[in-house]
């Protein structure tokens, strides 16, 4: 098997030669030589929904327009019945805006802030339960082959994390077919991104399964829930609020996969057990994550 997946794929794939993501910075190792390594740039972004400035986010600066897009869609200051007439992105401003052809009513939702766990510090607006209520998510299923390639083809992915690391990934897949991979700071920047692809394409969620790098909490479960994808995968842990919503939603939470092992802490019924874990290669040192940063 090659070292590196081949990414023709995926609709969208990390930007690993976008040059303005990384920076080459000089240091001293640990022996006193001088070593030049790629980190990872940081930018604001501001986003306006019409004329009312609504949040600066941190992030790594590729596509924000679907950022922008995705944030307000999982704040909810986007419905899907929402009509939108123009994205706005200035470079030199780091602006994003927003329009839509209706004014929308989201002034409530600026007087609340709660901020969450995520890396970079996210921000969600009014009540995180909001939407959640009377949720009933798609009966799709979930086959542990799937997981299995999902995970062998995006770890082999060329990324942002294997350049520079310091940075988290968002997958957005259907059956053992990896679609959309995005990558920022934060966990959140990049499930917005993806959010905000799925708003602007129109894309179905009900077949769909998320796979992160990042840890399975409390946010990553609405974000989920909220854009009606029923599965949720990642190869870090849980936390316990994590598990508590998405138990109370349906959605099928599956974490700590690495190698042939995983574990469903939700929504087992959606998941088919049609491989042999023993037939299953263990995962290549080469491309597993640090955990401080998975």
């Amino acid at each position: 098997m090659p070292l590196r997946e081949d990414v023709s794929e995926y609709l969208i794939a990390p930007r690993v030669d976008d040059v303005r993501l990384t920076r080459r910075v000089s240091g001293v190792r640990e022996d006193g030589t001088e070593e030049a390594i790629d980190v990872i740039e940081e930018r604001p972004l501001t986003i306006f929904l019409n004329s009312r400035e609504i949040v600066t986010a941190m992030t790594i600066g590729d596509f924000p327009e679907y950022l922008a897009l995705g944030f307000l869609r999982n704040q909810g200051m986007l419905r899907d019945d929402d009509e939108v007439i123009g994205v706005e992105y200035d470079d030199e401003l780091e602006t994003v805006v927003v329009r839509t052809r209706v004014e929308t009513d989201y002034e409530e939702k600026l007087q609340r802030k709660t901020r969450t766990s995520g890396c970079a510090v996210g921000t969600v607006f009014g009540d995180m339960m909001e939407g959640l209520e009377g949720l009933s998510l798609p009966k799709a299923e979930v086959r542990a082959s799937w997981l299995y390639r999902l995970q062998n083809v995006i770890n082999r992915t060329p990324s942002l994390y294997h350049a520079a690391g310091a940075i988290h990934g968002c997958v957005l897949c259907a059956g053992d077919r990896p679609l959309v991979y995005m990558e920022d700071v934060g966990r959140h920047n990049a499930v917005d991104k993806i959010a905000g692809w799925m708003f602007d394409q129109k894309v179905e969620p009900a077949d769909k399964i998320l796979y992160t790098t990042g840890r399975l909490t409390s946010e990553m479960v609405i974000k989920t829930a909220q854009m009606g994808i029923p599965i949720l995968v990642s190869r870090s842990g849980f936390t316990a609020w994590g598990v508590e919503l998405a138990r109370s939603v349906g959605l099928t939470l599956v974490g700590r996969m690495r190698g042939r092992r995983f574990i469903c802490l939700s929504g087992v019924e959606r998941l088919v057990f049609d491989a042999d874990p023993e037939s299953v290669a263990e995962e290549d040192r080469r491309f597993r994550r640090k955990g401080a940063e998975a």
